[in-house]
């Protein structure tokens, strides 16, 4: 099937199929993604308790506001937020309490700081990689802000962020993918 379609970075002419289309968007996709890890851990190392979660609550609204543009799914930013909250509630009490105290914990002098700055971007990494992956997979199934489920993504979810602490060490080493010509 040919298409005559023009992607965030590329055109993609006549003759091309919509598998490769696809493919374009995945790589746009993941390379959206890999960017904002690093955003996501420069906001985890902020040494000010709720400043960080403030500056990581504002590095997933950007890269889902990418990820929503790259898909042509119109933006949404209140309703990104209680998305983005309710996945991290699926979580779990444990890794939101881990997450809460990580950061409350910055508030110890000397070594709050220095803890925070081992746990807390580790944690933003792979929350971040979670949300981009959930994100993804559901504009690129043709799905949007109003029928997105929380709950029906909470497996997937907590699989990515499981993943996205393996992501965590590499984030600042790996370049991002590039389409191959």
């Amino acid at each position: 099937m040919s298409t005559s379609t023009t992607t965030t970075d590329s055109l993609v002419t006549s003759g091309e199929t919509d598998t490769q289309v696809t493919s374009d968007k995945e790589i746009l996709a993941e390379n959206i993604i890999r960017k904002n890890l690093l955003w996501g851990a420069g906001a985890g190392i902020l040494p000010i308790p709720v400043f960080d979660v403030v500056a990581i609550t504002g590095v997933q609204i950007k890269l889902v506001k990418e990820l929503a543009d790259l898909y042509g799914v119109p933006f949404k930013e209140d309703i990104v937020k209680n998305l983005t909250g309710a996945l991290l509630a699926g979580l779990g009490a444990p890794t939101v309490a881990a997450a809460v105290t990580i950061s409350a914990f910055k508030f110890v002098p000397v070594l709050g700081p220095f803890v925070g700055l081992l746990s807390s971007p580790s944690f933003a990494v792979a929350f971040t990689y979670a949300v981009g992956k959930v994100f993804t997979q559901h504009f690129a199934s043709g799905g949007t802000f109003l029928d997105f489920e929380p709950k029906k993504v909470r497996e997937y979810f907590a699989r990515q962020f499981a993943e996205g602490k393996s992501v965590a060490p590499k984030a600042e080493s790996h370049k991002p993918a590039s389409k191959a010509s």
